[in-house]
């Protein structure tokens, strides 16, 4: 009886928006379905809550409805696991948000955005739903190891973007989609988020040696530091490439998780009104409300209770190691007309002299 009911819901169930939702209903009634969806797909590696994956699927239109479809029914008919599935869906929600595109950056085409001049196909092919699937799939199976692989790692994999984490956003969505299958070990739900406890481990006992090394602006060690440069050199020594400023932490430094779930190592982050746009400090957190950081000019790296003032962000990042390596720069750019104005304390553009960190007072949360 399963069978035929998942044969039905997979044949017919993505027809349209409503056969969406039968689909999504049905799902919820199964008996096995939920160490999946519940696991995968309710948390996922956001962790923004529950239903999120529901809610990202109800929202397909009917072109992205069926190349999910597709996607499906050429994965079980080269007997593929629903982990490659999900991993697909991930890939062409990220690329072309599940739509048979025919523009993109230089001449990447289609779903996945495959390029002709890079070996992917003719511009026929890579605009052809089932030429596209399998091609996918043919890539994805000569990565060595994929089905171990958190599966927006495995969508990159295949990829290759310069932005890595984009993948992950989408592994609620996906893993909704493909529950059907049910009795499919969660990569984000049932586990951790991407393990971080040894290499935030290395972390802070790299940043402990530095306790007492004064603040300076710019300075990355190994003598001085200032806030993001000391989070990024003491990610490094746990073999974690994360960018430079604190801005740029936050949103390529790795995965966004909530404040109240920090674990010792995770970044917190300052900024005028709450907003990522306006971060002016980093620390990392060690756990018990303290923090550990390079707190500004005429301080020294310290330890200390954790504030908030108004500005203490509410989500915190924990540095991955598949986050995109920053690019290499000497010197930060010099200020002119066309450069933001930066902001106090770890400016992405260096000041004409020294400014002081407007800091907030510090009062424990």
């Amino acid at each position: 009886m399963r069978k035929l009911v998942v044969a039905i819901v997979v044949l017919a169930g993505f027809a349209g928006l409503a056969g969406l939702g039968a689909f999504v209903v049905v799902l919820s009634g199964m008996q096995g379905a939920q160490s999946w969806s519940r696991c995968s797909a309710d948390l996922g590696p956001w962790g923004d809550g529950a239903g999120r994956g529901e809610r990202d699927a109800g929202s397909l239109d009917q072109e992205s409805v069926g190349i999910v479809k597709s996607i499906i029914m050429i994965g079980k008919e080269r007997d593929l696991p629903p982990r490659a599935w999900q991993i697909a869906i991930q890939a062409g929600k990220t690329e072309s948000n599940l739509a048979n595109l025919t523009h993109g950056d230089r001449d990447s085409l289609g779903i996945f955005q495959m390029r002709p001049s890079m070996g992917w196909g003719s511009v026929a092919q890579v605009t052809d739903v089932e030429y596209q699937i399998n091609k996918f799939y043919d890539v994805l199976l000569e990565v060595p190891g994929w089905e171990d692989m958190q599966p927006g790692t495995a969508a990159q994999k295949v990829e290759r973007s310069a932005y890595p984490l984009r993948y992950h956003e989408w592994e609620s969505m996906a893993a909704h989609l493909v529950s059907v299958e049910g009795q499919v070990a969660g990569f984000s739900g049932c586990e951790d988020l991407p393990a971080a406890s040894v290499l935030a481990g290395k972390a802070l006992s790299f940043a402990d040696d530095q306790l007492g090394k004064p603040y300076v602006w710019g300075a990355a060690g190994p003598d001085s530091f200032d806030c993001s440069g000391l989070t990024q050199m003491a990610w490094k020594a746990s073999g974690v490439d994360i960018p430079k400023y604190s801005r740029s932490q936050y949103s390529q430094g790795g995965v966004h998780v909530p404040l109240t779930q920090a674990q010792p190592g995770d970044l917190v982050f300052w900024g005028a009104g709450r907003d990522p746009g306006a971060i002016h400090h980093v620390a990392l957190y060690l756990g018990n409300d303290e923090i550990l950081h390079a707190p500004q000019p005429g301080e020294s790296v310290e330890r200390t209770e954790i504030w908030d003032g108004g500005e203490l962000l509410p989500t915190v990042v924990r540095p991955a190691t598949d986050a995109p390596v920053p690019p290499q720069v000497s010197t930060p750019p010099s200020t002119s007309p066309s450069t933001p104005t930066p902001a106090p304390g770890d400016q992405s553009v260096a000041p004409s002299a020294p400014q002081p960190v407007d800091q907030p007072v510090r009062q424990p949360v």
